[in-house]
């Protein structure tokens, strides 16, 4: 049993090791630049379009990693809906990224849960691993200078985005 125990806790440390390059600098203060920026991503929504983090620069961007299937991320999407009021007030915005889903289910999730804010689909996973991301949702905030400011690896709160969002929108680039 106790064999069994640390073979869990490793491993749950091993992947741990995994996607938290960023955290670890975002926690000591040093803050990353955004990696794949410059990756073009398809819209939503738009054939043909495609947009990158880069488009962003000069904004303070939420980068929230999600999936219609994913219950948390449905359970966070009112909150998505106040971060990017906040966030449009002081021409910022969230971006979603789908990870792992089906264009038609993204669709609808938009539609259901009133989603405004632009929408991209990460096709191959490419872009998500890249954040470390291992699961959904993931979000991310980057400043005005395109570097990682703020992250949380699970579903967001309204305390969350309460307490960093005005930090950062009040940060010059």
């Amino acid at each position: 049993m106790v064999v069994g125990v640390l073979t869990v806790l490793a491993l749950g440390v091993a992947h741990l090791g995994s996607n938290n390059s960023i955290d670890a600098q975002v926690s000591a203060g040093h803050y990353p630049a955004a990696p794949s920026a410059a990756m073009a991503l398809p819209v939503l929504g738009r054939t043909g379009s495609t947009e990158s983090l880069s488009d962003f620069r000069g904004k303070v961007v939420l980068v929230n990693m999600f999936a219609s299937w994913c219950q948390p991320c449905q359970a966070e999407a009112p909150v998505l809906r106040h971060a990017q009021q906040m966030l449009a007030s002081h021409d910022g915005t969230v971006v979603g990224v789908t990870y792992q889903d089906d264009p038609s289910n993204d669709i609808s999730f938009m539609r259901r849960y009133h989603v405004s804010y632009p929408v991209l689909r990460d096709v191959n996973g490419n872009f998500a691993h890249a954040f470390g991301v291992s699961g959904i949702p993931e979000s991310f905030v980057i400043n005005r200078a395109g570097k990682i400011q703020a992250l949380r690896r699970f579903q967001l709160t309204d305390q969350w985005v309460d307490h960093t969002l005005p930090r950062i929108l009040g940060e010059r680039a």
